[in-house]
């Protein structure tokens, strides 16, 4: 098992896109990165699966030409649309829809997987 955990983690560092079977740790991949610092893991059907780690900072609003898929693993995710703050819980995902803006309040802390279709260089 350690073998594929340290495959997966490869590939993440490395931005490969995964087409062969592999295991990823997502706490421990996302504890290796920065902050708000999201690191491609695969690439399925044009999809970009991604983890971040997030510890309590705001994150400033942004938009997006796809749509985003926010799955939170452990920990919250307080998202802010517009005058709204929605809290998303471990197990618990948001999709947010082509060209909405969202933001991070304060306070969101632990693992979050992205799910998104942005083109990579």
């Amino acid at each position: 098992m350690a073998r594929w955990l340290f495959f997966g983690i490869s590939m993440a560092i490395a931005g490969i896109s995964c087409s062969t079977m592999g295991l990823v740790d997502l706490k421990l991949a996302a504890s290796q990165s920065e902050a708000w610092k999201s690191s491609v893991l695969a690439t399925i059907g044009g999809a970009n699966v991604k983890v971040m780690r997030m510890d309590g900072s705001p994150y400033p609003d942004e938009s997006h030409e796809y749509p985003e898929g926010l799955l939170v693993v452990d920990g919250h995710l307080n998202l802010t649309i517009g005058p709204d703050t929605i809290t998303i819980r471990a197990g618990e995902i948001f999709i947010v829809p082509i060209g909405v803006a969202h933001a991070v309040a304060p306070g969101s802390t632990g693992t979050l997987v992205i799910f998104d279709a942005e083109a990579r260089s």
